[in-house]
């Protein structure tokens, strides 16, 4: 047998314990992982709003084109001169619009194929200096090949692919400016017209990329999913050798997204992304600078002792808890038998001084119950029959009126009222004693028919039976089954004290007309009495 104190010892030492195991064991799980996992998902996440951002700058230049184009072959009326001159200005004017709600464009162009028109080519607007576009003279597309998608790219390869695409950086005709284009072919009728892009400052993307830095000297640059570079901020990718095109000796991209590499000597480590126009955008950093972070994993020590701390506490009051729990229900169940509920639960029983106390509230309780369980049996049960008595029906008609009152009533249930016929012309001829015999034979018969509702003897030769549940939704069986038992039982009596005479009359609950359960009573009273009265006429008859 142990004590509460005792107990109490116990779990604090145990909680002391665990507190110093918990921190132990934590610190050390931290020590091994915490810097390479902070590094890792600071670098995703930095690399994935890096994404968001050139994307957005990526999908409003790739809108606009997209909303150009289809602007422009639903203006084509037709292919002469006069036509496309017309639909020229209409289009000048579209693209002055939608090039006011793009971010970053460079140029823009609208450019017909020489096979359309030699006289009608196009327009050709650039905004170098930042002041506004200008319209800039056209390259004369006549001079070299269309069908070479090495040359003039911008307009040969969205031809060639016959869709929308992004094309990699290069240097745009007569202006020596590096740009990355977005350019849709236009078609009229199923056949190629010309070619809508725009170019964006290759240099307005590189500033976007430059701002992405992490440590000391972690950096970001752009690559296709084979490693091969488009812009480093270290590196001058138009002038690099081929051979040194790749910073990162890994293939297909899709399958990860880091990487541990060795550049010029240094260990890195990097993560990536893919952009909407097929770049790559990497954010790299030296090995070495995330994984000295002693400052950040003594916090994570101390963080891991205040959680192994908070651990402890709440293990600790849970262990009291359960220590008084028993207490607590102790206390309510005394409460409850104040209120004459004795059907406590107490589950507690160690072998303890709660636990004795428990036990000996149970059997009080327990001798409690029985001794008012006793009484109430002898209170509500006839003694004649041994069903339940006026006093009975009293307390659960009372009951039915309060659910009736609060709303909580179960609308399925219905009031029968039985009474059986002749009783004082036995007692009159053949004695009360076999008035008795003929009062419980009906009785009996009752009970047996409708097995699942309780049964009251409300007078001399008066019950009551309150029908729930199957013997409610089965009413109009058991009125059927009632007569034939009834009908086999005085096929076979010898004397008529051994007959069952019965009239009977059923009120089912009407919600919106019995508001007191009086009312059931006096339909189920007028129905036994209309049940009498035709029975009396049938055997005049």
């Amino acid at each position: 047998m142990r004590s509460i104190r005792t107990k109490l010892t116990v779990t604090m030492l145990c909680v002391i314990f665990t507190v110093i195991l918990i921190i132990t064991l934590l610190s050390a799980i931290f020590i091994r992982i915490t810097a390479s996992r902070k590094s890792d998902q600071l670098l995703l996440m930095l690399c994935e709003n890096g994404q968001y951002s050139l994307n957005y700058y990526f999908d409003s230049v790739q809108n606009s084109v997209n909303d150009i184009t289809d602007f422009v072959e639903n203006d084509l009326q037709g292919l002469d001169d006069e036509q496309l001159e017309e639909h020229m200005e209409d289009v000048r004017e579209y693209f002055d619009f939608v090039i006011s709600h793009t971010n970053g464009v460079l140029t823009y162009y609208y450019r017909i194929d020489p096979t359309i028109s030699s006289n009608v080519k196009g327009f050709w607007y650039t905004n170098l200096d930042g002041k506004g576009f200008t319209e800039h003279e056209v390259t004369d597309i006549s001079l070299y090949d269309v069908n070479d998608t090495s040359k003039l790219v911008w307009f040969t390869v969205p031809k060639f692919e016959g869709k929308s695409i992004w094309l990699p950086p290069y240097v745009t005709d007569n202006l020596d400016v590096k740009v990355i284009s977005y350019d849709a072919p236009i078609y009229y009728k199923e056949q190629f017209i010309g070619v809508v892009g725009i170019e964006i400052d290759y240099s307005a993307m590189a500033e976007e990329v430059d701002s992405i830095k992490f440590y000391d000297n972690g950096y970001a640059f752009l690559s296709d999913a084979n490693g091969t570079l488009f812009y480093h901020p270290y590196i001058d990718v138009a002038n690099l050798p081929s051979e040194e095109e790749k910073q990162m000796p890994y293939n297909n991209k899709a399958d990860t997204t880091s990487a541990q590499y060795t550049y010029d000597g240094v260990l890195k480590e990097a993560v990536w992304l893919p952009l909407s126009n097929g770049m790559y955008l990497n954010i790299t950093v030296p090995l070495s600078e995330t994984q000295g972070e002693w400052r950040g994993l003594i916090i994570n020590i101390l963080i891991c002792a205040v959680i192994a701390l908070f651990a402890a506490g709440i293990f600790l009051v849970f262990s009291l808890g359960l220590i008084t729990k028993p207490l607590i229900q102790l206390t309510e169940a005394a409460a409850q038998v104040d209120k004459g509920n004795f059907d406590v639960d107490l589950s507690y029983d160690k072998d303890d001084e709660i636990g004795r106390l428990t036990k000996s509230f149970k059997n009080l309780t327990g001798n409690m119950k029985a001794h008012i369980s006793a009484l109430n049996e002898q209170a509500f049960k006839d003694p004649l029959t041994h069903v339940k008595n006026k006093g009975a029906f009293l307390l659960a008609i009372e009951e039915l009126q309060e659910q009736i009152n609060n709303g909580s009533i179960n609308p399925n249930f219905a009031l029968g009222e039985f009474d059986c016929d002749g009783l004082k012309r036995i007692n009159d001829e053949y004695g009360h004693d076999k008035g008795d015999i003929y009062l419980k034979k009906a009785c009996r018969t009752i009970s047996d028919v409708f097995k699942r509702s309780p049964v009251y003897r409300v007078g001399g030769d008066e019950f009551f039976i309150i029908l729930k549940n199957e013997d409610f939704h089965n009413l109009e069986f058991l009125l059927k089954r009632l007569d034939v038992v009834i009908e086999g039982i005085n096929a076979s009596a010898d004397n008529p004290w051994e007959q069952v005479w019965l009239s009977k009359g059923f009120a089912i609950y009407d919600p919106a007309e019995d508001d007191i359960v009086q009312k059931m009573m006096q339909r189920a009273d007028m129905l036994m009495y209309e049940d009498k009265h035709e029975r009396k006429m049938g055997r005049q008859d």
